[in-house]
């Protein structure tokens, strides 16, 4: 009686292991999916959000079919700190393989904030052979890289925009800026890490110089500045018209109420991401009207004009109880998690190189856009959402509304200069 008493107990306590173990749902027969990442930035934790929205959704319509059966997906999250000042890229790349090692996670998303942290990580990624999507590192490096060994670098895909794209979307309102307003005199503002660095020479090498463009200054400052008015004040006595400023760290929306407040006689333009969400009008005390700012990929906004994009905005809204403030991240996180699910349905297996030969051949209508590789697993980004996934350029209004001006298929509205900007050409 005793042995079958024991035997009973023993029997139990698998079972609660296999609903429960250590407080999560599932068990042996789950896909974990894990989000190594910089959890304490905005941009890391919305983006973890979103992969949660996403897991949810899916295992709300039973899992995600392999072979003969459903499989829960389940979720295992840490902070690799790789975004924060000082934090060296090594330490982050231990928790990168720690997640790996100890959680068993059969897929990643999200992955490094820094490029710089990607470039490293991609060799650990390579020898555990773990697919990975990610979605907040953009420098075309990383790219590069895949493609001097193809086969090795293979499980590594980006669904977010990256450096080069973005510089697209930056020469389109540079271009308006031009065409409507005369400006040809520019002073660029830059954070010191490396994808901040190469949006910076890229615009610089590849657009202005070649277009016309006078190149006024330019300066670059550390993460965790928070002072730019001396730099502010470089750019009123240069005579710019245009400020480039491309930063991702949350003390940066200073600069663009410094310049506000400064009234500067040029118009601020590129990407700032502490004012990506409709909360940066109070974060800023309204100081922020009439600047121009990038969303990397549509659905961190809201649009009339391709309806998947603003579903996914609000759904986000009605489960957190609050809106997307990043303007990069959450939409390709989000998306992730599908593309993630349905390549593992056509692969019907879990088997890493199956796994990553259906991703290839993504073509999904999702949240972004039309999701599609390039040879170099990265998404293609372009102006038309029907074949392409889509990032925008939008001004803030002097009533604090965000209003879309790029691309033309997703236009709500023209520039408009503030009232201390004077156009160059009536």
């Amino acid at each position: 009686m005793k042995a079958r008493a024991l035997g009973y107990l023993v029997a139990i306590l698998v079972g609660v292991l296999v609903v429960c173990p250590t407080g999560k749902l599932y068990a042996a027969e789950s896909i974990v999916i894990g989000v190594p990442t910089s959890l304490t930035f905005l941009e890391g934790e919305e983006s973890l959000n979103c992969v949660r929205l996403a897991v949810d959704e899916i295992n709300a319509q039973g899992g995600v079919q392999v072979g003969d059966k459903k499989m829960p997906l389940e979720i295992e999250s840490i902070d690799i700190r790789d975004a924060a000042p000082g934090v060296p890229v090594p330490e982050a790349l231990l928790g990168i393989e720690k997640i790996i090692l100890e959680k068993k996670v059969n897929a990643l998303v999200v992955g490094p904030f820094r490029s710089e942290a990607l470039l490293a990580a991609m060799d650990i990624i390579a020898k555990y052979k773990v697919p990975m999507l990610g979605t907040i590192a953009v420098a075309p490096t990383s790219e590069a890289k895949l493609m001097e060994n193809p086969e090795k670098y293979k499980y590594i895909f980006r669904t977010c925009l990256n450096g080069k794209y973005l510089v697209g979307y930056l020469i389109g309102g540079m271009k308006f800026l031009n065409q409507e307003f005369g400006f040809n005199k520019v002073f660029v503002m830059n954070q010191d890490v490396a994808w901040a660095r190469g949006v910076a020479k890229a615009m610089i090498d590849n657009f202005f110089q070649k277009t016309g463009w006078t190149v006024l200054g330019q300066e670059i400052y550390p993460t965790g500045s928070s002072d730019f008015s001396a730099g502010l004040m470089k750019v009123r006595a240069t005579g710019a018209q245009v400020i480039l400023n491309i930063f991702d760290m949350p003390q940066s929306g200073i600069l663009v109420k410094q310049w506000k407040s400064m009234k500067v006689p040029a118009i601020i333009a590129g990407f700032n991401s502490p004012l990506a969400g409709p909360g940066a009008w109070k974060t800023f005390d309204g100081q922020i009207g009439g600047a121009l700012n990038s969303i990397f990929e549509i659905g961190n906004i809201p649009t009339e004009k391709y309806a998947p994009a603003k579903d996914f905005y609000y759904a986000y809204e009605k489960k957190y109880g609050k809106p997307i403030e990043a303007g990069h991240g959450p939409a390709p996180s989000y998306e992730s998690v599908y593309l993630l699910a349905e390549a593992i349905t056509r692969a019907g297996s879990l088997d890493p190189d199956k796994i990553v030969e259906a991703l290839k051949a993504t073509d999904r209508q999702g949240v972004m856009g039309r999701i599609k590789f390039s040879e170099s697993n990265q998404v293609l980004y372009g102006a038309d959402p029907q074949a392409e996934a889509l990032g925008c350029v939008y001004q803030w209004t002097e009533d604090g509304k965000r209003v879309i001006v790029y691309p033309p298929s997703l236009e709500e509205g023209k520039i408009v200069l503030p009232s201390f900007v004077t156009p160059a050409k009536q």
